[in-house]
């Protein structure tokens, strides 16, 4: 088994992130930001049963480029959404 490697870069917002990839072949595995160290988002593709997770909102909309599908049912933020207490 190859370990994960980490890419460390700053944000915007001044935050610390980290993003987990396979080395191997680049596959996103997990973001978390240094100032949220309790919430680790995984990404669904990482996952053997995508069905395991649904979406919950749409973030960073005003990003998304003209071609990106965006559910119109789920809460749709423009940037990063605030922290959830």
């Amino acid at each position: 088994m190859t370990a994960i490697t980490d890419y460390r870069s700053v944000a915007e917002s001044g935050n610390v992130m980290h993003r987990r990839f396979c080395p191997q072949c680049g596959t996103h595995l997990f973001s978390e930001a240094e100032q949220r160290p309790h919430l680790i988002l995984v990404r669904n593709g990482a996952l053997d049963d995508t069905e395991l997770l649904k979406p919950g909102a749409t973030i960073w909309a005003t990003q998304a480029p003209e071609w990106a599908w965006i559910d119109e049912t789920l809460p749709q933020h423009a940037g990063q959404p605030p922290p959830v207490a």
